[in-house]
């Protein structure tokens, strides 16, 4: 690949209390539709998690964002997604939800390689 394509990313968020709007960054889903890339990436960070909520869900949480992994990854894990095109799990996976896990605004960037742009987002943007 030696140009850059148009991809489409959006944080992957916990809101432990709705309620309150505190929310901590968990993982980044990436989308280029030129190089047919679909991925998530995920990080966990409990300790930050509890201190918006002690109580917190962690395993539930975790199950969630492994759920954002597998559908990006497609075959069996991502259930009844699996058969959708890598565009269309994105605009599922970024359609607006009121949910503990939710994904944040699209934001646009251009990129030679979508897999490696999903890695430094993480590092970037979630990673602590």
């Amino acid at each position: 690949m030696s140009g850059r394509d148009v991809f489409e990313y959006a944080l992957v968020r916990v809101m432990p209390r709705i309620e309150r709007g505190e929310l901590i960054n968990a993982g980044v889903l990436v989308y280029c539709r030129a190089q047919s890339y679909v991925g998530a990436r995920v990080h966990l960070d409990v300790a930050r998690l509890r201190c918006l909520d002690p109580d917190v869900d962690v395993d539930g949480v975790a199950a969630a964002l492994r759920g954002y992994e597998g559908i990006c990854a497609g075959g069996a894990a991502a259930g009844q997604a699996a058969g959708e095109d890598p565009g269309r799990r994105f605009r599922w996976l970024t359609a607006p939800r009121s949910t503990i896990v939710q994904p944040g605004p699209i934001h646009t960037g251009l990129t030679q390689d979508a897999a490696k742009e999903a890695d430094r987002l993480l590092a970037l943007l979630v990673l602590p």
